[in-house]
């Protein structure tokens, strides 16, 4: 059994989880911790406050508890927001807490796109477009070309998290372009993981969600990778490790 830890802000598309870890095999396991989100807001100040080491601190505890092998923070927008170097400093502070690997989500997505040799990518954004345009400025940093922007002008995670399918889809269209080798879409409050093959299929390209990403970058922290075609082409790459050796 390999346990995942994931440190996640509030209640909003949290129901992802369970779905993922039925479509990874019964062999691993999602924990899911929430954090207090304080502020529901995308904006710059709010989410500096969200993603504090003190309040990822408070969730650690019990994912050690669990057998965690890796944590992840499970929230794009807190921990872009602090910058490139900002965010190395804050999951290097969730590592020493927690004992443990670490990252976030948005160094998931830029591992990601070098797992899938992309670099040209589109965005497309629930917030603000002030606060997607941070996001864009962290991917550069990551070595990717950003070659559009999109965002939706949502202020809140709670109202991300009610976006069905229909939502998810239309904001896709709108963000992607034909010059982007792969699609991102990078809010943890936005329900994706039932859409991702349908969403490649019509774009005919990668899509990256972030809970989909996040869930990978805790399997990678781990050491494992798992074909699972239903979470689209980021978990359709050449298993390394499918079963851990004895020992």
């Amino acid at each position: 059994m390999t346990a995942l830890g994931f440190l996640y802000p509030g209640h909003s598309a949290e129901d992802e989880y369970p779905r993922i870890e039925q479509l990874l095999g019964s062999d691993i396991r999602l924990d899911v911790v929430h954090t207090d989100i304080g502020e529901d807001a995308h904006r710059v100040d709010a989410l500096l406050e969200m993603g504090s080491t003190e309040r990822l601190a408070a969730g650690v505890e019990q994912l050690r508890m669990a057998g965690a092998e890796s944590v992840v923070w499970a929230c794009t927008s807190g921990s872009f927001v602090y910058g490139w170097e900002g965010a190395h400093e804050q999951v290097r502070a969730l590592a020493r807490t927690a004992g443990m690997p670490a990252s976030s989500t948005s160094f998931a997505f830029v591992h990601a796109l070098q797992e899938l040799g992309v670099r040209r990518v589109a965005v497309g954004a629930t917030y603000p477009e002030d606060v997607a345009g941070l996001f864009a400025e962290f991917l550069r940093a990551g070595g990717s070309e950003v070659t559009s922007v999109r965002g939706a002008g949502i202020i809140t995670a709670a109202e991300v998290g009610t976006w069905g399918e229909a939502e998810v889809f239309l904001l896709a269209r709108d963000a992607d372009r034909p010059d982007a080798d792969a699609l991102l879409l990078p809010d943890t409050a936005l329900h994706t993981a039932a859409h991702i093959p349908t969403l490649e299929k019509e774009l005919g390209k990668p899509v990256l969600t972030a809970n989909q990403v996040t869930v990978w970058e805790a399997l990678r922290l781990a050491d494992r990778r798992v074909n699972a075609p239903a979470l689209g082409s980021l978990f359709t790459r050449e298993p390394i490790v499918q079963v851990r050796p004895p020992g």
